[in-house]
């Protein structure tokens, strides 16, 4: 298992905004220390992610992850690393990490260096 730092971004503009709009219809890639969280929560590896090529991702069930329930996310403590970057993302068609033009908050993170430093080695543990 890999030894992963992660700065996560702070979620309150999500909480204070009640959003959980990157929860819906997400295709959030997850590293194999999140599963071996998840699964040592309790959760069965089918039941919150599908396989995705060679990769895993979240599961939505009805249009939403699996770990959402009455707009909040269940697993927030142990959420999976993308999660805790989000919306810092890597954008493969240009070729550069920035904010995710879908979270209609994106303006109010304030992203640091060390929250693309993370997101960088989550990557390089996909």
């Amino acid at each position: 298992m890999i030894d992963m730092l992660v700065y996560p971004l702070n979620g309150e503009p999500c909480l204070r905004n009640s959003c959980s709009r990157c929860c819906h219809e997400t295709g959030m890639l997850l590293t194999k220390l999140d599963i071996n969280v998840l699964v040592k929560l309790g959760y069965r590896l089918k039941e919150f992610a599908v396989r995705s090529g060679q990769n895993w991702r979240l599961r939505n069930l009805n249009g939403v992850c699996f770990f959402l329930k009455e707009n909040r996310c269940k697993i927030y403590k142990f959420r999976p690393f993308g999660c805790r970057l989000y919306p810092l993302v890597y954008d493969p068609n240009e070729g550069k990490i920035k904010l995710d033009e879908f979270c209609p908050h994106r303006m109010e993170f304030k992203v640091q260096k060390e929250n693309v430093n993370s997101l960088l080695l989550m990557l390089k543990y996909l």
